[in-house]
Protein backbone atom coordinates (compact mmCIF):
# COMPACT_ATOMS: atom_id res chain seq x y z
CA UNK A 1 0.00 0.00 0.00
CA UNK A 2 1.29 3.52 -0.91
CA UNK A 3 2.09 5.57 2.03
CA UNK A 4 1.64 9.18 2.84
CA UNK A 5 5.12 9.88 2.05
CA UNK A 6 5.27 8.08 -0.98
CA UNK A 7 2.47 9.80 -2.00
CA UNK A 8 3.49 13.27 -1.09
CA UNK A 9 7.29 12.54 -2.83
CA UNK A 10 5.55 11.62 -5.75
CA UNK A 11 3.72 14.55 -5.71
CA UNK A 12 5.87 17.29 -5.19
CA UNK A 13 8.81 15.93 -6.99
CA UNK A 14 6.24 16.36 -10.12
CA UNK A 15 5.72 19.79 -10.03
CA UNK A 16 5.99 21.74 -12.87
CA UNK A 17 6.62 25.63 -12.91
CA UNK A 18 3.25 27.65 -14.39
CA UNK A 19 4.30 29.04 -17.13
CA UNK A 20 2.51 32.82 -18.83
CA UNK A 21 0.88 33.62 -15.40
CA UNK A 22 0.86 37.35 -15.26
CA UNK A 23 3.34 40.41 -16.44
CA UNK A 24 6.36 41.10 -14.46
CA UNK A 25 4.89 37.38 -12.21
CA UNK A 26 7.93 35.12 -11.88
CA UNK A 27 7.42 31.22 -10.51
CA UNK A 28 10.10 29.63 -8.36
CA UNK A 29 9.93 25.90 -8.30
CA UNK A 30 12.39 24.37 -5.67
CA UNK A 31 11.31 20.78 -6.34
CA UNK A 32 13.94 20.75 -9.62
CA UNK A 33 16.72 21.32 -7.77
CA UNK A 34 18.95 18.29 -6.64
CA UNK A 35 19.01 19.39 -2.72
CA UNK A 36 15.70 19.58 -2.42
CA UNK A 37 14.71 16.98 -4.25
CA UNK A 38 16.71 14.37 -1.96
CA UNK A 39 15.59 16.74 1.20
CA UNK A 40 11.89 16.10 0.38
CA UNK A 41 12.77 12.28 -0.14
CA UNK A 42 14.53 12.17 3.69
CA UNK A 43 11.34 14.49 5.21
CA UNK A 44 8.75 12.73 4.24
CA UNK A 45 9.96 9.20 5.05
CA UNK A 46 11.29 10.15 8.05
CA UNK A 47 8.01 11.34 9.28
CA UNK A 48 5.09 10.50 7.28
CA UNK A 49 5.86 6.64 6.41
CA UNK A 50 2.58 5.36 7.26
CA UNK A 51 -1.13 5.17 5.84
CA UNK A 52 -2.52 7.37 8.97
CA UNK A 53 -4.86 10.17 7.74
CA UNK A 54 -3.45 13.80 9.20
CA UNK A 55 -5.41 16.82 9.33
CA UNK A 56 -3.95 19.51 7.04
CA UNK A 57 -2.82 23.06 7.56
CA UNK A 58 -2.62 25.49 4.35
CA UNK A 59 -0.77 28.60 4.38
CA UNK A 60 -0.67 30.67 1.30
CA UNK A 61 2.20 29.99 -1.41
CA UNK A 62 5.61 29.19 0.16
CA UNK A 63 8.34 32.02 1.33
CA UNK A 64 11.50 32.01 -1.43
CA UNK A 65 13.61 31.83 2.22
CA UNK A 66 11.62 29.22 3.85
CA UNK A 67 9.08 26.32 1.75
CA UNK A 68 10.58 28.54 -1.53
CA UNK A 69 14.23 27.70 -0.91
CA UNK A 70 13.42 23.83 1.33
CA UNK A 71 11.01 22.82 -0.55
CA UNK A 72 9.16 21.84 3.13
CA UNK A 73 6.66 24.59 3.86
CA UNK A 74 7.12 26.80 6.95
CA UNK A 75 11.27 25.24 6.96
CA UNK A 76 14.23 27.27 6.31
CA UNK A 77 17.28 25.26 5.97
CA UNK A 78 17.83 26.09 9.69
CA UNK A 79 14.80 24.39 11.12
CA UNK A 80 15.34 21.49 8.83
CA UNK A 81 18.97 21.10 10.00
CA UNK A 82 17.94 22.19 14.03
CA UNK A 83 14.91 20.49 14.01
CA UNK A 84 14.27 17.92 11.92
CA UNK A 85 18.02 17.12 12.12
CA UNK A 86 17.79 16.75 8.10
CA UNK A 87 21.23 18.39 7.22
CA UNK A 88 21.51 20.42 3.99
CA UNK A 89 23.69 22.80 1.75
CA UNK A 90 20.96 25.63 1.54
CA UNK A 91 22.29 27.99 3.78
CA UNK A 92 21.83 29.41 7.58
CA UNK A 93 19.19 32.08 6.48
CA UNK A 94 15.99 31.94 9.05
CA UNK A 95 12.63 32.71 8.24
CA UNK A 96 10.32 34.38 10.09
CA UNK A 97 6.98 32.19 9.41
CA UNK A 98 9.94 28.98 9.85
CA UNK A 99 10.58 30.51 13.68
CA UNK A 100 6.91 30.75 14.52
CA UNK A 101 6.10 27.20 12.93
CA UNK A 102 8.88 25.81 14.42
CA UNK A 103 8.35 27.17 18.45
CA UNK A 104 4.90 26.34 17.87
CA UNK A 105 5.33 22.65 17.09
CA UNK A 106 8.18 22.64 20.12
CA UNK A 107 5.20 23.72 22.47
CA UNK A 108 3.09 20.78 20.65
CA UNK A 109 5.07 17.98 21.56
CA UNK A 110 7.98 18.16 19.21
CA UNK A 111 8.11 17.47 15.36
CA UNK A 112 7.51 13.65 15.65
CA UNK A 113 4.42 14.39 17.31
CA UNK A 114 3.19 16.57 15.50
CA UNK A 115 4.12 15.54 12.10
CA UNK A 116 2.29 12.36 12.89
CA UNK A 117 -0.75 14.58 13.51
CA UNK A 118 -0.67 17.30 11.34
CA UNK A 119 0.75 18.21 7.56
CA UNK A 120 1.79 21.58 6.36
CA UNK A 121 1.72 22.48 3.04
CA UNK A 122 0.10 25.93 1.18
CA UNK A 123 -2.93 26.28 -1.31
CA UNK A 124 -0.37 27.30 -4.59
CA UNK A 125 3.01 25.14 -3.91
CA UNK A 126 5.30 27.14 -5.73
CA UNK A 127 7.04 30.56 -5.12
CA UNK A 128 5.27 33.52 -6.51
CA UNK A 129 7.69 36.76 -6.82
CA UNK A 130 7.22 40.17 -8.41
CA UNK A 131 10.35 42.40 -8.80
CA UNK A 132 12.03 40.24 -6.20
CA UNK A 133 10.05 39.62 -3.41
CA UNK A 134 7.34 37.54 -2.55
CA UNK A 135 4.10 37.70 -3.45
CA UNK A 136 0.80 36.34 -2.95
CA UNK A 137 -1.31 34.61 -5.07
CA UNK A 138 -4.68 36.85 -4.45
CA UNK A 139 -2.82 40.07 -4.42
CA UNK A 140 -3.87 40.55 -7.89
CA UNK A 141 -7.30 39.58 -9.25
CA UNK A 142 -5.92 38.53 -12.44
CA UNK A 143 -3.26 36.34 -10.55
CA UNK A 144 -5.82 34.44 -8.91
CA UNK A 145 -7.79 33.68 -11.71
CA UNK A 146 -5.08 32.69 -13.67
CA UNK A 147 -3.64 30.22 -10.80
CA UNK A 148 -7.09 29.53 -9.31
CA UNK A 149 -7.31 26.01 -11.28
CA UNK A 150 -3.83 25.48 -10.10
CA UNK A 151 -4.85 26.28 -6.36
CA UNK A 152 -8.20 23.25 -6.84
CA UNK A 153 -5.71 20.93 -8.46
CA UNK A 154 -3.13 21.53 -5.65
CA UNK A 155 -5.62 20.84 -2.94
CA UNK A 156 -7.39 17.71 -5.05
CA UNK A 157 -4.11 16.10 -5.41
CA UNK A 158 -2.37 17.10 -1.74
CA UNK A 159 -5.68 15.44 0.25
CA UNK A 160 -5.25 12.08 -1.82
CA UNK A 161 -2.51 11.56 0.76
CA UNK A 162 -4.14 11.25 3.60
CA UNK A 163 -6.30 13.80 4.51
CA UNK A 164 -8.80 14.00 7.77
CA UNK A 165 -11.73 15.84 6.41
CA UNK A 166 -13.74 16.73 8.93
CA UNK A 167 -11.71 19.76 8.90
CA UNK A 168 -8.43 21.86 7.67
CA UNK A 169 -6.52 24.97 8.81
CA UNK A 170 -5.98 27.82 6.94
CA UNK A 171 -3.10 30.45 7.62
CA UNK A 172 -4.00 34.04 6.99
CA UNK A 173 -7.79 35.56 6.99
CA UNK A 174 -7.15 37.11 3.37
CA UNK A 175 -6.24 33.12 2.76
CA UNK A 176 -9.31 32.06 4.23
CA UNK A 177 -11.66 34.32 1.82
CA UNK A 178 -10.05 32.36 -1.37
CA UNK A 179 -9.93 28.98 0.50
CA UNK A 180 -13.47 28.99 1.92
CA UNK A 181 -14.68 30.19 -1.76
CA UNK A 182 -13.02 27.39 -3.43
CA UNK A 183 -13.77 24.65 -0.49
CA UNK A 184 -17.80 25.84 -0.49
CA UNK A 185 -17.36 24.79 -4.13
CA UNK A 186 -15.77 21.77 -4.28
CA UNK A 187 -16.51 20.62 -0.33
CA UNK A 188 -13.15 19.35 0.06
CA UNK A 189 -13.32 19.75 3.65
CA UNK A 190 -16.36 20.04 6.41
CA UNK A 191 -15.13 22.91 8.25
CA UNK A 192 -12.10 25.72 7.35
CA UNK A 193 -10.56 26.77 11.02
CA UNK A 194 -8.34 29.96 10.79
CA UNK A 195 -5.59 31.21 12.23
CA UNK A 196 -3.39 34.59 12.31
CA UNK A 197 -0.75 34.15 9.56
CA UNK A 198 3.14 33.05 11.23
CA UNK A 199 4.62 35.90 9.32
CA UNK A 200 1.83 38.31 10.03
CA UNK A 201 1.99 37.57 13.74
CA UNK A 202 6.21 37.73 14.10
CA UNK A 203 6.23 41.07 12.24
CA UNK A 204 3.43 42.82 13.80
CA UNK A 205 2.28 41.08 16.81
CA UNK A 206 5.56 39.76 18.35
CA UNK A 207 4.73 41.16 21.74
CA UNK A 208 1.62 38.99 21.43
CA UNK A 209 3.92 36.45 20.45
CA UNK A 210 2.24 33.73 23.47
CA UNK A 211 -0.94 34.89 23.13
CA UNK A 212 -0.80 33.16 19.41
CA UNK A 213 0.95 30.02 20.06
CA UNK A 214 -1.88 29.65 22.69
CA UNK A 215 -4.56 30.26 19.85
CA UNK A 216 -2.86 28.09 17.80
CA UNK A 217 -2.34 25.02 20.23
CA UNK A 218 -6.27 25.26 21.08
CA UNK A 219 -6.91 25.28 17.11
CA UNK A 220 -4.94 22.52 17.04
CA UNK A 221 -5.13 20.53 19.66
CA UNK A 222 -9.57 21.01 19.77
Amino acid sequence: MSTFANKAIKYFLSLRTTKNIALNIQILNPYEMKEVKRIVNIFFKKFFDDTNNRTFVFGINPGRFGGGLTGIAFTDPVALREECDIENNLGDKKELSSKFIYNMIDKYGGVNKFYSEFFISALYPLTIMKDGKNYNYYDEKPLYRSLKSHLISAIEKQIKFGANKKFAVCLGKKNADYFNEINKEYNFFDEIRVLDHPRYIMQYKLKQLDKYLYEYLSVLKN
